[in-house]
């Protein structure tokens, strides 16, 4: 079947018996009509107004198609209901009407999101929400419609999670405004901005430009959806979960007031989702700046930041995106941080694990996969020197897994031999007792081995990949 004709919807319901939720009355309350939201002691005040249309953009066949399209083509797992995305297509065939019906009613309830917790840096763990099969498309296509509209408001200092806007050019704004002067930096951290966004605040914020009262319903009802961890429910009393196609453009609806508020004040700003920098040309001005926008964030935003992780500070110790500053000549250059580099290294020392049972194939390709694809992030950052580095210890881990793979005495005989070892060196380091990570590092190895012979073989090293990026650029 044609998949034009694919969104046919349900009302979707939550067992009382598994996740037990009060009525959503607070979001019942704006079906049919524009809600202007004030804050009164964290509570909403409504003011109704009767203005709609754009839940029919949102819910035409042509946007919701799209969307499903769109969920499709991203994959992810699937939500507390268990439903993988490749059981859509026949679930909306089937469901199209009635979904789309229950929307327009006022009577869909979105289910809780299912949560995933990510191990980060600091041992902490980022808390991620996902939302099933069937809401993600339905977010899908809030975020189409909603986008369009945003994205004439939104500050030109705002780079991620933006169409044709990326973390690169960022990183380049950055270093323009470093060749300007501009060598002294706010490192914002904003504590747990996705799980400590305001509803309340949110919902104002929104109401300013969407005047179809429906619309602030349904997203109300998917900030207030609630999560699942394990088996138990959890209701959401504030935050956006990461993990759904809605949180993104929410995000960077709320942090536009500060974006806007940064403009009015005449500063030079980049912010990558919650990651935001305000340069400026002295340390003074940057604590000035830092003292004054504090009260904005956290008295008008209702956001909270981190003191311990907020610095401010030269360019050259800032960590942004992965990268760093550091000004040669009177212009701005990027490195590559030094824990982007020790995170990289980690993940090649898993990779090149000689106790991970994997064969040549999967080795090879999976540093293929990984090398490229670091290389072309951080391709902008001035990094030859410490990749040859990198490079010696990597192809040193090479020789490593490639001599336990022979193992026994006599193919390491005949291999050394093979590969121009003189007999006697050959005899004698077959039979060595040495670990591994000592033998890897002789003379002997490294001639046998030799860099040319990995290349051939299959393996990519990083400056060779490196300087290829750059010649194309």
């Amino acid at each position: 079947m044609n998949e034009n004709y694919l969104v046919k919807g349900r009302m979707q319901k939550i067992s009382s018996d598994t996740w037990p939720q009060k009525n959503r009355t607070e979001s019942e309350g704006y079906v049919g009509g524009q809600t202007y939201m004030r804050i009164i002691e964290n509570n909403l005040a409504d003011v109704i107004t009767l203005e709609d249309g754009l839940l029919d953009q949102i819910l035409s066949p042509t946007n919701l198609n799209r969307a499903y399209r769109q969920v499709r083509s991203n994959k992810g797992k699937g939500g507390v209901d268990k439903m993988e995305v490749d059981a859509l297509k026949d679930y909306l065939i089937e469901n199209r009407d009635g979904l789309v019906q229950s929307i327009r009613d006022g009577k869909y309830y979105p289910k809780p999101v299912r949560r995933v917790e990510i191990p980060k840096e600091n041992g902490k763990k980022r808390m991620l929400g996902i939302p099933t099969a069937v809401d993600r498309v339905v977010q899908q296509a809030i975020a189409q419609v909603l986008s369009t509209i945003y994205e004439k408001q939104f500050s030109p200092h705002s780079y991620g999670f933006r169409p044709n806007r990326s973390a690169h050019q960022a990183l380049k704004k950055g270093r323009d405004y470093i060749s300007e002067g501009y060598c002294s930096a706010v490192d914002m951290d904003l504590e747990q901005f996705f799980d400590r966004v305001n509803h309340s605040k949110l919902v104002e914020i929104l109401s300013r430009t969407i005047k179809d009262g429906r619309v602030i319903s349904l997203i109300h009802k998917y900030l207030r959806a609630g999560v699942v961890a394990g088996n138990k429910f959890e209701e959401t009393n504030e935050g956006v979960p990461q993990g759904g196609p809605l949180s993104p453009l929410l995000s960077n609806i709320m942090l536009n007031e500060l974006d806007k508020e940064l403009q009015r004040r005449g500063h030079k700003f980049i912010r990558y989702a919650d990651d935001l920098l305000i340069l400026c040309k002295s340390k003074r001005s940057a604590e000035r700046t830092l003292e004054k926008i504090l009260p904005f964030i956290e008295g008008k935003l209702f956001l909270r930041v981190n003191r311990e992780k907020t610095q401010v500070c030269s360019i050259n110790k800032v960590k942004f995106l992965g990268y760093t500053f550091y000004r040669n000549r009177g212009k701005g250059r990027l490195r590559v941080h030094p824990k982007s580099i020790r995170k990289m290294k980690e993940r090649i020392k898993t990779l090149t694990s000689r106790s991970n049972g994997w064969g040549d194939a999967q080795r090879k390709e999976s540093l293929r996969q990984f090398i490229r694809g670091w290389v072309a992030y951080f391709k902008l950052a001035d990094m030859k020197i410490i990749l040859q580095k990198v490079d010696l210890w990597y192809r040193r881990r090479l020789r490593m897994c490639i001599w336990k793979k022979w193992k026994l005495i006599r193919t390491r005989l005949r291999n050394l031999l093979k590969l121009g070892v003189s007999e006697s060196k050959a005899k004698l380091m077959a039979s060595t007792r040495k670990g591994y990570w000592k033998i890897s590092g002789t003379s002997t190895l490294n001639v046998a081995i030799t860099n040319e012979r990995l290349r051939k073989s299959g393996y990519i090293f990083l400056l060779d990949t490196f300087l290829n990026v750059k010649d194309i650029n």
